[in-house]
């Protein structure tokens, strides 16, 4: 009994320790350098205390480079590890929608389980069977077997002109509201759209759907979708 205690504590604690990686690595995406306690503890909805006390950890592993009231950078080895795990997750996310037929919506927290299955072997023939996907649902580069990963120029409905055509290619927001209002209005990944107006009151756009339907998303919307556009 006293051996399986410690067997769940040590999974539980790689569990965690993944996840603070994982998060760092996605905040830091966004912040120049290093990534502060406060935006950790609001990714992981935890309290900044506990981030301080995993920061010295995870420090001690040699996972990141931390320094108090500084913030967190991830060294060689912990972005190795929370480019793994990025990768499985993304692979992860497709076999459910590609596969299990789960909307683009439900797969992010069954992938966030997921994602710590320790099998490389598992993963490698998951991306194969999968045929090598470089995109998960939500347009997110998935990296390959060595961390690279194919990146396309992020540009939002909001910076096109009126006139351009564009692909969607990803969303700013992944949350399942925002998916769910996607999915109501026929927008999904590889939809091709057109702007056909911008309108100068509120920055609302009328876009031209796969040259059939026109339909006016708000700016908030045009602001939350990523596209590439077609010359």
């Amino acid at each position: 009994m006293e051996y399986i205690c410690i067997v769940i504590s040590l999974f539980m604690n790689t569990y965690t320790e993944e996840n603070y990686l994982k998060a760092i690595y996605n905040l830091s995406v966004k912040e120049s350098e290093e990534v502060s306690t406060n935006s950790i503890a609001e990714k992981l909805s935890t309290k900044a205390s506990s981030v301080t006390d995993m920061m010295k950890k995870l420090a001690d592993k040699k996972y990141v480079s931390y320094q108090k009231y500084q913030g967190a950078v991830l060294t060689t080895a912990g972005q190795k590890v929370a480019i793994e795990v990025v990768r499985k997750h993304r692979l992860w996310e497709v076999f459910l929608v590609e596969k299990l037929n789960f909307k683009w919506d439900e797969v992010h927290e069954i992938a966030e389980q997921l994602e710590h299955i320790n099998s490389s072997e598992l993963i490698n023939r998951l991306e194969e069977f999968l045929g090598f996907p470089e995109f998960d649902p939500h347009g997110d580069p998935i990296p390959d077997k060595n961390g690279n990963m194919k990146n396309y120029k992020k540009l939002l409905i909001a910076d096109l002109k009126q006139g351009k055509t564009a692909v969607l290619a990803g969303v700013k927001d992944s949350s399942s509201h925002f998916l769910q209002y996607l999915e109501s209005v026929g927008l999904a990944l590889g939809t091709k759209i057109r702007v056909l107006n911008i309108f100068e009151f509120d920055k609302s756009v009328s876009i031209l759907v796969n040259g059939k339907k026109e339909i006016s998303i708000s700016n908030q919307v045009s602001e939350n979708l990523y596209v590439m556009e077609v010359k």
